[in-house]
């Protein structure tokens, strides 16, 4: 993930509101945003749009991480957006265990079959359950400091790599891909390339287990009622950036999408969509398969 948004702390601002720094235009009160964290974090700073792999000094998850692994405790991870207030991000909860994922990654990660691609894996808390079981991973993720971190974890394969790149080659039963998996894909125009480079790297039988939420309640009236500017583009498209201590990361655009989207552009890219298992706050986990 990376992220889980949570409606009443947290809210879009509108064009104007953003030219003047996210105030409420009548009282002038600015308005902290705020991260819910139970299901987005393991991070998956899988983020990068696929673009370049990060350098230490503009990888302010990676220096977190490592700050918290090495120490016991880390300082503020800041997340900004044009579209947020400003938020942080707790680093502890990229160290989770089992007993603290909740319902839907571990229904993910008792869905895993075969040799297992763990996308973005971050700190590799899915990646070190999934190890002790007996199963085969591929660590990967655009961080050399997570990378790094994993490693000395004792996940036996990580690579510092993006999967979208085309000298990423291998195959696997289970391509796994939590805390918001979606997010890498960026922008919904980028369905297909992902797509397509999931049929390169899927075994014959092989399947995407990812997981998302729908930010239609960030939307929503107290009527149910969705106010959205269809000219706008996708709803669920966001941009972030962090920042910890001095180092500050490039920006990043994030895919949140409702399942019946994702399930049109699977479809549409020769690929069946099932929903899993639905959770408590518009998140849902979903698993898609090659048509045969």
């Amino acid at each position: 993930m990376l992220f889980r948004l949570k409606k009443g702390g947290f809210r879009l601002r509108t064009q104007s509101e953003c030219a003047i720094g996210g105030r409420d235009k009548k009282s002038g009160r600015r308005e902290a945003g705020l991260w819910e964290y139970p299901y987005l974090c393991s991070r998956k700073p899988f983020f990068m749009n696929h673009t370049a792999l990060l350098a230490p000094e503009t990888d302010p998850m990676g220096a977190a991480v490592s700050d918290y692994y090495a120490n016991g405790r880390a300082s503020r991870l800041r997340v900004f957006s044009t579209l947020f207030d400003e938020d942080e991000l707790p680093v502890e909860t990229l160290f989770r265990t089992w007993d603290a994922m909740p319902g839907i990654e571990r229904k993910a990660l008792a869905a895993c079959r075969g040799r297992v691609l763990d996308v973005g894996a971050g700190a590799g808390c899915h990646s070190l359950v999934l190890q002790e079981r007996g199963f085969e991973v591929t660590a990967v993720d655009v961080s050399p400091l997570l990378v790094d971190v994993m490693r000395r974890r004792g996940v036996r394969d990580v690579r510092h790599a993006d999967v979208f790149d085309p000298s990423f080659v291998d195959a696997y039963d289970t391509v796994l891909m939590l805390m918001n998996g979606s997010g890498i894909i960026g922008r919904i125009e980028r369905m297909p390339e992902f797509f397509r480079r999931m049929k390169l790297l899927l075994r014959p039988g092989g399947c995407i287990i990812m997981d998302s939420s729908d930010l239609r309640y960030v939307f929503e009236d107290e009527d149910g009622v969705l106010d959205i500017d269809l000219n706008a583009g996708y709803y669920g498209e966001v941009d972030f950036r962090m920042k910890y201590k001095s180092v500050e990361g490039p920006s990043f655009d994030w895919l949140y999408v409702d399942f019946d989207t994702l399930a049109y552009h699977a479809s549409e890219n020769g690929f069946t969509a099932e929903r899993l298992a639905q959770g408590g706050h518009y998140d849902y986990l979903a698993v898609l398969k090659p048509r045969k």
